[in-house]
């Protein structure tokens, strides 16, 4: 029998849902086993300040991770990456993937803004709505960031929690009536959380039933990433149709590479 897959979680520390979600979605896959190792960085407050303060600390959460022997690294905050610029989880993903590599670590390396982008492009999604719970400045910065991947945004709502703590604690009702709110009228793909802080495991095969539109969330995305990562097909009930359908899509998760 295959040792399990081991899953490197790089977490802001105020973080608990994606430590809760990612497992639960991955227990339900009926092939590969995955353990789970998390590192933190400590962040409360979701503002510029408060990101960037938690950014420094990823060289030490990529050195923890590395003495785990991962197979996976998920850098799990999206926001964190897409308020930094266009394109910056390409430059996230290169950077973990070297630090690993001058390690002697082979793993590959994802993060959840990555992940979002990838799983909407196996949807062969377009145009696009979501719901963010970030304060408004942040999530136009997350709005343009996936406009400049190539989506348009056709809608969106956020919520306006800057405590971390809070998003975490936030009703999915209160997600659902934001989501209902969205002018839906040819959207491809409703990312019903752009934030795997804010859960969104209850919401997203509830909404894609409702609202009849390919529902899918940072948690989803970053489930699909890593079973395709870990190079298993796609088949997960209940959790939308990205998690039902192996789509033929590379992952994206690059090792480092001379």
């Amino acid at each position: 029998m295959s040792s399990p897959q081991r899953v490197g979680l790089v977490v802001p520390s105020s973080n608990v849902t994606v430590e809760t979600e990612l497992p639960r979605l991955l227990a339900r896959h009926a092939g590969e086993d995955f353990t789970f190792h998390s590192s933190r960085m400590r962040m409360h407050t979701v503002s510029p300040e408060g990101l960037a303060a938690m950014n420094a600390q990823r060289e030490r959460c990529v050195l923890e991770l590395g003495d785990a022997g991962v197979d996976v690294v998920l850098y799990a905050c999206l926001v964190a990456i897409m308020a930094s610029g266009s394109g910056e989880h390409h430059n996230v993903e290169f950077s973990i993937g070297e630090q690993l590599a001058q390690g002697g670590s082979g793993a590959k390396v994802l993060s959840s803004a990555g992940a979002l982008v990838t799983g909407l492009e196996a949807l062969g999604a377009r145009r696009i709505a979501l719901v963010t719970p970030y304060m408004r400045p942040l999530a136009e910065q997350v709005v343009a960031y996936l406009e400049d991947e190539g989506f348009t945004v056709a809608d969106w709502r956020t919520l306006e929690v800057a405590d971390n703590a809070e998003v975490g604690r936030v009703p999915g009702e209160r997600v659902m009536d934001a989501a209902r709110s969205l002018d839906l009228n040819g959207v491809d793909a409703l990312v019903i959380s752009a934030c795997v802080q804010m859960p969104s495991l209850d919401l997203v095969q509830a909404a894609e039933d409702e609202l009849g539109v390919p529902t899918l969330s940072a948690a989803t995305a970053g489930a699909y990433c890593v079973l395709r990562a870990a190079g298993e097909q796609v088949n997960i009930p209940d959790a939308g149709v990205l998690l039902r359908t192996d789509v033929t899509q590379p992952a994206a998760a690059v090792p480092y590479a001379n």
